[in-house]
């Protein structure tokens, strides 16, 4: 089992001061083994702090960073293959076909992408699409009022993930999942996941790390 904090747009300090503090009482260190950012960090203070999360941290670069992140990302936790970009080269902004074309580029399984400030998850063209949306809920043009804060956890088993989506919605921490199965050849039953929505449990942290400044 491997457990993936998606999160990304949090525009901290420019657009809001801080991440919700019930959403850092959920990201305790010890608990998650990698971290992929969709971007819009914006500050090192900030990077600094996902990696007491996780020291696995992976960050594709938002239109607002001005470190030397890359643009794109992959990483495998075989047989699914991750790829992560911020979503701002994505024309019209969050379009699904082009998200696709984007997915079959980098031959990824389940892309992440960020931007729209809105939390998505959803099959498409035989692979897996998701938007965490906006950890600090930041403001946006093209969304009516504050978007809602929201973060993911993946919950990786073989060809399963298990994606729970934290949004903060009227001060109380609500929790959605939704499951992804790759198609392979010959799929043996996988384990089901055995992550509590409420209860992040705790995994080995690994040693590799993404210097950027």
């Amino acid at each position: 089992m491997v457990l993936v904090l998606v999160i990304g747009d949090l525009h901290i300090p420019h657009r809001i001061h801080d991440l919700p503090t019930k959403f850092k009482k959920l990201l305790v260190p010890g608990k998650i083994q990698q971290i992929l950012c969709t971007g819009n960090v914006c500050d090192r203070e900030t990077y600094e702090y996902l990696r007491t999360v996780s020291p696995d941290v992976h960050v594709a670069r938002g239109d607002y960073d001005e470190s030397s992140f890359p643009l794109s990302i992959t990483v495998s936790h075989s047989p699914i293959r991750m790829g992560v970009i911020h979503g701002h080269q994505c024309l019209p902004t969050g379009d699904l076909d082009s998200l696709s074309a984007i997915a079959r580029q980098l031959d990824v399984d389940v892309l992440i992408s960020g931007h729209t400030h809105t939390f998505q998850a959803v099959e498409y063209d035989n692979r897996f699409f998701v938007n965490p949306g906006s950890a600090t809920g930041a403001w946006i043009g093209s969304v009516k009022g504050d978007p809602t804060p929201s973060f993911a956890l993946m919950d990786i088993q073989g060809p399963v993930v298990v994606t729970y989506v934290y949004q903060l919605i009227d001060g109380e921490v609500r929790v959605e999942k939704i499951e992804y199965r790759k198609d392979v050849d010959t799929l043996k039953e996988a384990p089901r996941s055995t992550v509590m929505p409420q209860s992040i449990p705790s995994s080995p942290a690994p040693t590799q790390t993404q210097s950027v400044w």
